[in-house]
């Protein structure tokens, strides 16, 4: 029963669909002009897989329930925190991610110390988050009909 049920949310499979596209869309995406596969399964890039998940989310429940519903009201301010983190905090720590991955490379070429880099791309522009939000937006319309 508890499967079955939910095998059958509607708005929870779209939204994970939503994510899987966004995800999916990212091996094009990658800015140099070559499909990159590893691209499917990192975080950060265009689109913002984060935004249309929870915006797809956020607008199927609006639609089911009434976009003065309680539940739609919940659902757009955690997509609303989940996009803040993406464009802020996220994608500062991408940022820090850089500048040590050149601290280390400068480090290396004058004493030859070896250092793991850091991995760069975590978080995302605001203008990933907003193509990823108008993606989940759209699906959401979509998928509720």
């Amino acid at each position: 029963m508890f499967f079955e049920q939910i095998g059958m949310n509607k708005v929870l499979w779209f939204s994970i669909l939503s994510c899987i596209l966004a995800q999916a869309i990212k091996i094009f995406t990658s800015g140099d002009k070559r499909i990159d596969f590893r691209r499917a399964v990192s975080s950060g890039g265009m689109p913002s897989s984060h935004s249309s998940f929870v915006t797809c989310l956020a607008t199927m429940v609006g639609i089911k329930n009434g976009f003065d519903s309680d539940i739609f009201a919940a659902t757009l301010v955690f997509a609303l925190i989940i996009m803040y983190d993406a464009a802020g905090v996220r994608l500062a720590v991408g940022r820090q991610a850089a500048i040590l991955n050149q601290i280390v490379l400068d480090l290396q070429n004058k004493k030859q110390i070896e250092q793991k880099k850091l991995k760069e791309l975590v978080g995302h522009t605001p203008k990933q988050v907003i193509v990823g939000a108008i993606m989940g937006i759209l699906i959401g319309i979509f998928a509720a009909r």
